[in-house]
């Protein structure tokens, strides 16, 4: 399996890397520590060598203490810390509300870094991403913010998530970004415009929610039953029966198309982005072990340009009710 570069940086990665979120956060209630850092570290077995966490991922335990998603991969990853690549993320956090409240001040960044490289026990950050755009700080300020931790040797590249053009444009021009990290799936297409822009400056795009919150794996239904109550899924509009009626028609297009290539239909909508643009790296989440093993393999499944151009086509007669497009966290 081929490596990926990360924008111009020297980090590399393989074509499928591990969003690490559910472990703690939003996908039902925090996984216990010790089978969430073993999975963690069959996933390195498997061939994860690219691990995504921010700092904003914490959920409360059934004891009810704090689930700190950074602290769970910090100790998956000791002794082959130099094997692998690890992204987190500042400038959120959740309120009372479970609302994200952003803040990007230069003070909050490097006090975020601080407390991120504390509860990862390592000394630098290799892909350190703002988490959401604060429109009270300028671009330019949090660059300049982050060029100093790179220049301290505190973090290795920076990226931007959920980022527009113009914002990112400003933002390398002052600190060079080596990967932007935005929603992207067969039902939420919103971020292609900036495809151009990330070939042209060298910027890797980091796919978030590559299979609609697990939706495009034909595994969930609205009458799905999830994972306890810290589990946004079940208000999620692709679940709903609305939304699930109006997405019959990918799903059994992903079904005919996954029977034809021999494969599972989430690891069909994979390959779908990975075999666009070499840019694009998904970074799907799973607990479950079959699931990792599953995910990982999608980079085996070969889809020509052709095919894609067939499938993005019958994806623009399509209109969902997806999370992350017509609803927001």
């Amino acid at each position: 399996m081929e490596k990926l570069q990360l924008g111009k940086s020297d980090l590399y990665v393989n074509p499928v890397g591990l969003g690490c979120m559910g472990f703690s956060h939003a996908y039902g209630d925090p996984t216990d520590d010790d089978v969430a850092i073993r999975l963690l570290r069959e996933a390195h077995e498997i061939g994860y060598d690219f691990y995504d966490t921010a700092e904003c991922y914490i959920g409360v335990k059934a004891d009810g203490s704090i689930s700190y998603n950074e602290e769970l991969v910090g100790r998956a990853l000791q002794g082959i810390r130099d094997e692998v690549v690890i992204a987190t993320k500042m400038g959120v956090h959740h309120d009372a509300n479970n609302k994200l409240v952003m803040d990007s001040s230069p003070e909050t960044i490097r006090a975020s870094c601080e407390g991120s490289l504390r509860r990862l026990g390592i000394d630098c950050i290799d892909l350190y991403y703002q988490h959401r755009i604060d429109p009270k700080v300028e671009p330019e300020v949090v660059a300049e913010t982050i060029g100093e931790l790179i220049r301290e040797g505190k973090v290795r590249a920076w990226g931007i998530s959920e980022t527009t053009e113009e914002y990112l444009r400003r933002a390398h021009a002052v600190t060079p970004v080596t990967a932007i990290e935005n929603r992207y799936s067969m039902m939420a297409r919103q971020h292609e415009a900036i495809f151009p822009t990330c070939v042209e400056l060298g910027i890797s795009y980091v796919a978030f929610s590559p299979m609609a919150d697990g939706f495009l794996t034909g595994a969930y239904t609205p009458q799905s039953k999830f994972e306890g109550k810290q589990d946004f899924r079940e208000r999620m509009p692709q679940y709903t029966e609305e939304g699930y009626a109006k997405t019959k028609a990918l799903l059994d297009l992903l079904q005919a198309l996954a029977d034809e290539k021999q494969c599972t239909m989430g690891q069909l909508s994979l390959a779908w982005m990975i075999n666009k643009d070499p840019h694009i790296i998904p970074i799907p989440g799973s607990r479950k072990l079959e699931r990792l093993r599953e995910n990982f393999g999608a980079a085996n499944v070969q889809i020509t340009v052709e095919e894609i151009a067939a499938i993005d086509a019958k994806l623009d007669t399509m209109e969902f009710d997806v999370f992350g497009v017509h609803a927001a966290r």
